[in-house]
């Protein structure tokens, strides 16, 4: 695979996969705005406008409204506490859902009157990335977990779990190696400075125009493609390994891994295809191309001169991007991992504080519209 790690402006072409080529200048990103709460996900509507739900509030965690072209924080519903909500997506009706813990809550976004979201769907635990299908059920991954599971969530509010992204460790019986019992065996990723293990497989997720479904694994640095046949139900292959749960999606099924994709975490679609990323762990942009053949860094942190640290902005930990027509940005959630360590170090002076930043120069291919029809 041929992955041009450099910083690049882009220059893409609809008719094309992916036109590397053509881009010539250094791309940049700045500041839109910051936020008083810490942030993680990211949406957009179609008028230009992003969200973005804040989390540790009280009473309550407020969600905002951002206007690209003339930043300000709106709020337009507020998440009971206690809250710490993740990812967000709009319906067709233009109602916006929000996963919190175990729950998917939804409200109407209203600036006059912030209305409290409600609950509409429970058993989802760890819930993290929202999409929608073109059939108008809500799929979503247990992004907190490590366990893999993805939902589907009828109109009506029914979850069922379809499938398994394939976790790091197995479940198998409990061994014994000199002192030490284990009960599975794998891959133990393990994130400095901080020693914490990074087991988390399935993450952000996004449909394309053809209805397949997209899946970050921040654990592997890999985006996993799943297909579906037309009356709905999984068309791509599970249990080729009898030490997971049968519904775990086979190895065959991740479209690309690569090294520049560690930490992903958040993803978008634009319209030719192509999956933009938020790397998190390297403070880093990253395109994959439609047809996953090229994996392109758009963005990293320089490092400092001194320090030698990436932790200076003006990404600090990129969670989730949004593409608003030919907008690219990304909520940051300053988290005190790898490149963005001591999170002390760039615009954000304290945990607990949150910002969206956006690419300065403008995509040639817009982003898909939001949900995917």
């Amino acid at each position: 695979m041929n992955a041009r790690h450099r910083f690049i402006a882009l220059s893409l072409l609809v008719s094309a996969p992916l036109a590397i080529s053509s881009w010539a200048q250094a791309a940049s990103f700045e500041t839109l705005i910051t936020t008083p709460l810490a942030i993680e996900g990211l949406t957009n509507d179609n008028q230009g406008n992003l969200y973005t739900p804040a989390r540790g509030g009280s009473p309550s965690c407020p969600v905002y409204r951002v206007n690209i072209a003339n930043p300000s924080l709106v709020v337009v519903g507020n998440i009971p506490a206690p809250c710490s909500p993740s990812g967000l997506a709009f319906n067709r009706a233009g109602r916006l859902f929000v996963s919190q813990g175990s729950d998917i809550v939804s409200f109407v976004p209203n600036s006059s009157s912030p209305p409290a979201a409600t609950v509409f769907a429970s058993g989802v635990p760890g819930t993290n990335g929202l999409a929608f299908d073109r059939a108008g059920n809500l799929w979503t991954g247990d992004g907190t977990t490590g366990l893999g599971r993805v939902w589907k969530v009828s109109p009506a509010g029914l979850v069922t779990e379809m499938f398994r992204v394939q976790p790091m460790v197995n479940v198998v019986p409990a061994f014994t190696v000199g002192a030490t019992t284990f009960t599975g065996v794998g891959r133990d990723v393990r994130t400095v400075p901080t020693g914490n293990s990074q087991p988390l497989v399935a993450n952000g997720l996004a449909f394309d125009r053809e209805g397949n479904l997209f899946i970050a694994d921040t654990a592997r640095g890999a985006i996993w493609k799943v297909s579906f046949e037309p009356s709905g139900q999984l068309r791509s292959q599970t249990g080729c390994d009898t030490t997971f749960t049968p519904n775990t999606l086979c190895l065959e099924n991740i479209f690309v891994q690569h090294s520049l994709l560690d930490g992903a975490d958040g993803i978008a679609l634009d319209e030719a295809g192509n999956i933009w990323v938020s790397a998190n762990e390297r403070n880093a942009m990253v395109v994959v191309s439609n047809e996953g053949r090229e994996v392109t860094e758009v963005f990293r942190n320089p490092p400092d001169p001194t320090s030698k640290l990436r932790n200076g902005g003006p990404l600090e930990t990129p969670t989730s991007p949004a593409l608003s027509d030919l907008r690219l940005c990304t909520a940051n959630s300053d988290g005190g991992r790898r490149d963005n360590s001591p999170p002390s170090g760039g615009e954000l002076p304290a945990l607990g504080l949150g910002k969206i930043s956006c690419m300065t120069e403008r995509l040639q291919v817009r982003g898909m519209p939001l949900p995917v029809r």
